[in-house]
């Protein structure tokens, strides 16, 4: 089973905590949401655990499939993260073949691979040849999951990886993600203001309000039963999650 703890993590730009003191698990098989308003700090913390941010204190330890801590140098195989923008996050220079060529070669991978990448995010093969412009968004943002695969990673963050979808296609993205996760063994962080796909898609909730996790549990407990009062203003303001998603999806 492969683990990533973070550990006691803080951040702080200039004068400004973005992070304060958070800890969390994340484990083979099950996807943790991390919830909050914009600005609580998610992104932040998805990006420290992505080693595109350094955090200020605390730690981030990733555990491997045979229990012994993985080097910082094999890190980046076992943990991949989807951005939020299917848009800027792909070269538009560069076919699809070139995105998931590139991450293949650097980690030591086949690219014949690409074929079978492609219809594990359920795309054509044939895809390989166009161009980012010629896709949909959510066919963008099939091909950046894919991308995230490509390495063998074991750990997915995903930070509002469908908040710039059209409302039509967001529930497939977020459908595949579950499936990835259920047929790959995937820990994944999920990270969203959408409490109603945080409820339907996660196993355990956390709930970030200025940079500190103030409430954690089951989802359908915080969600459903919170305790903390910035927790249960944010339930209070979400739409019912059972009529959303029997008119076809998340808004």
């Amino acid at each position: 089973m492969t683990t990533l703890e973070v550990r006691g993590l803080s951040k702080t730009f200039h004068s400004f905590r973005a992070v304060d003191d958070v800890s969390f698990t994340l484990t083979s098989g099950r996807t943790v949401a991390l919830v909050g308003e914009s600005g609580s700090g998610k992104s932040t913390i998805a990006r420290m655990i992505a080693k595109l941010v350094r955090p200020t204190s605390g730690e981030i330890v990733l555990t491997g499939r045979d229990g012994e801590p993985v080097p910082a140098r094999g890190y980046r195989d076992h943990v991949q993260m989807i951005f939020q923008d299917p848009f800027a996050s792909l070269n538009p220079f560069h076919t699809v073949e070139h995105h998931l060529a590139r991450p293949l070669r650097l980690h030591g991978k086949s690219v014949d691979e690409i074929p079978h990448l492609l219809e594990r995010v359920s795309l054509s093969p044939a895809l390989a040849a166009r161009r980012p412009h010629e896709l949909s968004g959510g066919q963008r943002q099939r091909v950046a999951i894919a991308r995230a695969l490509a390495p063998g990673a074991r750990v997915v963050i995903a930070d509002e990886p469908v908040s710039m979808l059209d409302v039509s296609i967001r529930l497939g993205v977020l459908k595949l993600l579950a499936r990835l996760q259920r047929e790959e063994d995937l820990a994944v962080l999920y990270i969203t203001h959408d409490l109603a796909t945080a409820r339907h898609f996660s196993d355990e909730v956390l709930v970030m309000h200025r940079g500190r996790i103030v409430e954690r549990g089951p989802s359908d407990d915080v969600l459903v039963r919170p305790q903390d009062p910035y927790t249960r203003l944010l339930a209070a303001a979400a739409p019912n999650p059972e009529t959303r998603f029997r008119q076809g999806g998340p808004s």
